[in-house]
């Protein structure tokens, strides 16, 4: 267990490694597109195949973490991130590529599962979180920076989440073996806490990541065909709102609980709503970049506050990882979604329905934050540190 007043870094990392798939998600997925023989609708569904198999693995380990041991699932993780993306890298044929992503998805999955497990341990799980969301920020920027520059091909992305993964496997040694036997109660015996919020909560969730991926898996086609844009110019309002995105986490980790968990999830969500109807609008840079930036701003500060909230509905970590699997099966279904709406209504229609979508899930959203948040873990006022790396991606 990690001392309450120092940063679980090998578990910031983790996540990082565990995330970076679906927030390199567009340059992926739009690169299968011009890299393979593939349709829009084709690209989009193996995008899709790539988080569900990562969300199967967060239902399949929610309660399993401790029993098996973080360091031993971890290493398995990063292991089947760094073959399965590698494969899918250096493949030329579809079949290759869909079964390298799927194995990748699964590790990325086993990754963000071990994480998730652990981080919702922390006396702040809310800063845990924010640092992880930073770090896989600052990655993926870099990373819509460079990709552009290296060359046409699928390859690229695929193999950046492919060495980020081997980059932090040496980190796994600072976690902890199993810490659980199967007749503990708890795992078989008993029922999860909070039960009513948690389904709530996951309900919503996957919805609400739903609509935000289903914006995000075609946001490259939105800037390369509707606003005319250079793949090098699209790159770079992504890596400029991820860094945006960075300043917001860095916010929302300084205020911590102060504002509540309520206000910033409803109001976050209603003004994502906005941002995604304005950037499926876009027709030039100008409207594509505000709506882009904006998002990404407001995006991870929204999704940290949810992942807290999760945590906090139990201290070992069950509803953060279902939760969080709940949310990667919307993630999942993001890009399919996204690209059959704006295959057969348009971009435009498309973000209205999304933003529609996201004012109805806000509801429940926040009546679970007004209610559970109150039942949340102790909070350790702790200053927010950036994270171990320098600016190096983007979520």
């Amino acid at each position: 267990m990690f001392a309450p007043r120092t940063t679980p870094w090998p578990l910031v990392a983790l996540f990082t490694a565990g995330y970076l798939a679906p927030y390199l998600l567009p340059t992926v997925v739009g690169r299968l597109d011009s890299g393979l023989p593939l349709t829009p609708t084709q690209a989009g569904a193996i995008g899709s195949a790539l988080l569900l198999s990562s969300a199967s693995a967060g239902f399949l380990l929610a309660s399993r973490v401790e029993r098996i041991g973080a360091r031993r699932l971890a290493r398995l993780g990063l292991t089947l991130a760094v073959l399965g993306y590698g494969v899918a890298a250096l493949a030329d044929a579809v079949p290759s590529v869909v079964l390298g992503v799927v194995i990748g998805g699964f590790g990325s999955g086993t990754a963000t599962a071990v994480a998730a497990t652990r981080i919702a341990a922390q006396p702040d799980p809310h800063r845990a979180t924010t640092l992880g969301l930073l770090g896989v920020s600052a990655l993926a920027g870099g990373v819509y920076l460079t990709v552009p520059h290296l060359g046409p091909g699928h390859g690229q992305p695929l193999a950046a989440i492919a060495l980020t993964a081997l980059a932090i496997w040496p980190l796994t040694s600072r976690l902890p073996a199993a810490t659980a036997t199967p007749h503990q109660p708890g795992w078989n015996g008993s029922g999860l806490p909070h039960l009513r919020h948690g389904l709530t909560l996951a309900a919503c969730m996957l919805c609400w990541s739903l609509a935000q991926n289903s914006l995000w898996g075609v946001s490259g086609r939105i800037g390369l065909t509707q606003a005319q844009l250079t793949e090098t110019t699209v790159g770079a309002v992504f890596a400029v709102g991820l860094g945006a995105g960075l300043l917001g986490v860095t916010g929302a980790g300084a205020l911590g609980p102060r504002l509540g968990k309520a206000l910033p999830i409803s109001a976050g969500t209603a003004l994502i709503a906005a941002c995604i109807a304005l950037s499926a609008s876009a027709t030039d840079l100008t409207t594509f970049a505000t709506g882009e930036i904006a998002w990404n701003t407001l995006y991870p500060i929204v999704l940290s506050y949810l992942i807290g909230l999760a945590a906090s509905l139990d201290t070992r970590g069950r509803w953060a990882v279902l939760v969080g699997s709940a949310s990667s099966l919307g993630t999942a279904a993001g890009p399919l979604t996204g690209s059959l709406l704006s295959a057969q209504a348009g971009f435009p229609v498309m973000g209205t329905v999304l933003a529609v979508g996201l004012l109805v899930i806000a509801v429940p959203l926040t009546v679970v934050a007004l209610r559970a948040g109150r039942r949340t873990l102790p909070v350790v006022e702790i200053p927010v540190e950036a994270p171990a790396y320098d600016k190096a991606t983007a979520a």
